[in-house]
């Protein structure tokens, strides 16, 4: 099997964030309880820019440009280790992920609609309840760095 048969191990980590300082949340379809902020694989071909904004588009209906919003790149790359569970999705020699850091800041009144076979659910909340909420230590601490809390 060739490797762009296989996810290739970089993505992206676009948090998103109102003016007033509250944080979008998405909750998995699987795990469920499983809170984060938008997130998703860089396609073969694809920078980590074009992989945020098509996420965030895929899984909030959020459009950069038609909202005329900027796209934060936080020029920030985290390596962690893949879990098990998604372990089967990348070159079987391949143990870590580089995540790209991006956010935006969205309007309070911004719509929102979900990727149904992504997502369940949403909420907005401030960065300690956003921070205690999402799973990944990686969104956590860019949650809190976006916040000022770092």
């Amino acid at each position: 099997m060739s490797d762009n048969q296989y996810r290739q191990p970089v993505s992206v980590l676009v948090v998103v964030y109102s003016p007033d300082g509250r944080f979008l949340l998405l909750e998995r379809c699987y795990p469920k309880g499983f809170w984060q902020s938008v997130t998703g694989g860089v396609e073969w071909g694809e920078t980590p820019r074009q992989s945020a904004i098509r996420e965030l588009w895929e899984e909030t209906g959020i459009c950069i440009s038609q909202a005329q919003l900027e796209l934060k790149d936080h020029c920030s790359q985290t390596r962690y280790a893949i879990m098990p569970q998604w372990q089967s999705r990348y070159a079987p020699d391949t143990k870590e992920n580089t995540e790209h850091l991006f956010s935006v800041c969205v309007p309070q009144n911004i719509n929102v609609v979900l990727a149904e076979q992504e997502h369940t659910s949403y909420c907005w909340l401030d960065a300690a309840e956003a921070m205690d909420k999402v799973f990944s230590a990686t969104n956590r601490q860019a949650i809190a760095a976006i916040a000022g809390l770092d």
